[in-house]
């Protein structure tokens, strides 16, 4: 292991931080249930978005976006990547990758943890690291060496992707309820992970979002997703400790966010804010101005260009890489994928997202005016395209399925925060509506964002809103079109 007098050479490294189904239920969000002082720490002394979404809430179509900067109807990664689902993005996405944008910009890149997108070969990292996905704190002892490593001059790049808090690991026996709690991933019976101070939650303490039923079944669950949540923090607070015992810490980008919101109906797969809504911490020490809030909207698209621009590698005009990789020559010379559809009839010429490291020097910046979303599949059976236009004002949905009854993933309808609601009938409360207006939904949501941030009362009908209906039609139509988004050709034979 590298000592911190040979690490020094190191400087402009970059973290990136990614969980997996997290909310912005942090204590630097205002949560006063959450404890989480480590990333808290870090938005002490960084900058935190408070308008920072994900375009799709499923996980393998996320992670795509946020390594491609491509909304996932384009980069061909519709769906879940592993089993049978067996999604994958177009080759030719290879230039523009996070991986690969940041090695071609003089970057040595490790991945840890969660992966979950493909082709391998597209999002290609030089090492890989394993470690334990539900224990943060061996994910960042794995990752020590690979940190602190004094024999490459190059600084680092490290994709550190957890597990927690998905839902998993079977459910808690121990609880008196009828319909048992998932556990998160954590241990049953309150045991730990090695290394993790474990921190438990009374169900009676937690906070429970407006999206979802203020029950039992729903508040065990949520104390299980918070412990969940706090292993993960326990992660980044091993990180921060690595590196400034190596001196690192005052020369590496910290990025911390989720791939969209929490494993609950209501969140993850809808396009609802509580699965877009996520968290949004960035500490860059080269900046003087820390320690702030900043209210631009930033999508997960900007990331990649982002963290490029972070390393000098983003040729601003053009909005691509500068030292950009020739696909067709990259794929000639491996022999791979020759005849392979590898861009869907269109060259990757540039990211749909752009830099947001303005707003990192002036936080008072606006940066996207309206953000798009765009989610078709999480598991293979769930086909429910929806398409989303939202800025400060109002937020549109179109179910373009509509006619269909919303499909679930499995895990989410086995929750019993779920199926204790779906046992009280079509009209039992279930948030801001009821099971039956969940699982049946109208062709347009319209919802007033400045009055109506729960997404309660659904404006699409409204005659006082008709004009407000035809113009974020437009706005959706003209992003879907920038975009190229195939399922535009459904406004005219669907």
């Amino acid at each position: 292991m590298a000592t911190p007098q040979t690490a020094r050479s190191a400087e402009r490294n970059v973290i990136f931080i990614i969980t997996d189904d997290e909310s912005p239920t942090l204590g630097c969000y205002g949560d006063s249930a959450a404890k989480t002082p480590a990333i808290d720490a870090i938005a002490a002394d960084g900058v935190l978005f408070r308008n920072a979404f994900a375009t799709t809430a499923s996980c393998s179509a996320s992670r795509s976006v946020v390594m491609s900067g491509l909304h996932n109807h384009r980069n061909g990664q519709f769906g879940h990547q592993h089993h049978y689902h067996k999604f994958a993005s177009f080759h030719d996405v290879v230039s523009l990758a996070l991986p690969r944008v940041m090695q071609r910009a003089g970057y040595r890149t490790g991945q840890i943890g969660k992966y979950h997108v493909a082709p391998e070969s597209v999002f290609h990292f030089e090492t890989y690291l394993k470690a334990n996905s539900r224990n943060a704190v061996e994910m960042a002892e794995q990752s020590r060496d690979f940190l602190t490593d004094s024999a490459d001059n190059r600084p680092f790049f490290l994709y550190f992707g957890t597990s927690d808090p998905h839902r998993g690991g079977g459910t808690d026996k121990s609880s008196d309820q009828k319909l048992k709690p998932n556990l998160f991933g954590n241990k049953p019976d309150h045991g730990a992970y090695p290394g993790v101070e474990e921190v438990f939650f009374d169900p009676a303490d937690v906070t429970v979002p407006a999206f979802l039923p203020d029950t039992p079944e729903t508040r065990e669950e949520l104390a299980q997703y918070y412990q969940s949540c706090s292993r993960v923090d326990a992660g980044v607070a091993r990180l921060v400790q690595i590196l400034k015992q190596a001196d690192l810490f005052d020369k590496t980008l910290l990025v911390f966010t989720s791939d969209h919101g929490m494993a609950f109906a209501g969140g993850k797969t809808t396009v609802y804010e509580g699965g877009l809504r996520v968290p949004f911490v960035v500490r860059d020490p080269y900046q003087s101005q820390r320690g702030v809030e900043t209210d631009a909207m930033i999508s997960h698209i900007d990331i990649t260009p982002s963290l490029l621009d972070f390393a000098g590698g983003l040729d601003t005009k053009k909005n691509r890489p500068k030292n950009m990789l020739d696909a067709n020559k990259f794929w000639n010379e491996r022999e791979e994928a020759l005849l392979d559809n590898r861009n869907g009839n269109k060259p990757f010429a540039s990211y749909h997202g752009k830099s947001w490291m303005h707003v990192l020097k002036n936080p008072n910046d606006h940066h996207h005016d309206t953000i798009m979303a765009s989610h078709t599949f999480h598991e293979i059976q769930m086909y429910y395209p929806m398409r989303v236009v939202r800025d400060k004002d109002f937020k549109l949905i179109w179910n373009i399925a509509h006619p269909l009854p919303f499909p679930f993933a499995s895990d989410l309808w086995a929750a019993s925060s779920w199926q204790a609601q779906l046992a009280k009938g079509n009209d039992a409360p279930y948030g801001q509506m009821t099971i039956g207006r969940y699982v049946q939904r109208p062709e347009f949501e319209l919802f007033d964002m400045q009055t109506d941030p729960n997404e309660s009362t659904n404006l699409a009908d409204s005659p006082g809103h008709a004009d407000v209906l035809e113009k974020y039609k437009a706005k959706l139509k003209a992003m879907q079109k920038e975009f190229d988004d195939p399922w535009i050709l459904k406004w005219q034979y669907e």
